[in-house]
């Protein structure tokens, strides 16, 4: 059986590096080189415990297998809701085992013990998944040249 583990990434400062390198290999158009984001700056932004934004880290057998945020920083269309769920990544071998709902369920968790009694997420890519955890599409808007579902889940 293939145990997963969500825990903070404040306790896992040494993979740091690995996260980095993930938002760099997924995300290239805003992580690459020459390229707005930092990723190196948001993935430390995210070593929190108690407050936002916070990163979780996803383990399969020891190992590290996904991450997943809770942040502040609004969907442009959407400036007057939080919190947010991003940054979601599962080691692309490891994809559809179960890994990216046992994250959104931990992060789920923490925005409730943070005392949120809702939770959003914004998504092009992971709309199957989120409407299996039970989200709610609450909008469709179009983003950086692309149709993205705007999804709440009250907690």
């Amino acid at each position: 059986m293939n145990t997963i583990t969500v825990e903070h990434l404040a306790d896992h400062r040494e993979l740091l590096p690995t996260i980095q390198a993930w938002f760099e290999s997924e995300w290239p158009g805003y992580y690459g080189p020459g390229q707005r984001g930092n990723a190196q700056s948001d993935v430390l932004a995210y070593c929190n415990r108690g407050g936002l934004p916070v990163g979780l880290v996803a383990f399969r057998e020891g190992e590290a297998c996904g991450f997943a945020a809770l942040k502040s920083d609004a969907f442009p269309s959407h400036p007057h809701l939080m919190p947010w769920t991003g940054a979601g990544y599962v080691v692309p071998s490891l994809r559809r085992q179960g890994i990216g709902a046992e994250l959104m369920f931990a992060l789920e968790r923490e925005a409730r013990s943070l005392g949120y009694p809702r939770l959003y997420c914004a998504t092009g890519t992971s709309v199957s998944l989120l409407m299996r955890c039970g989200w709610q599409v609450i909008d469709r808007v179009a983003h950086d040249g692309q149709q993205i579902s705007v999804f709440e889940k009250a907690l």
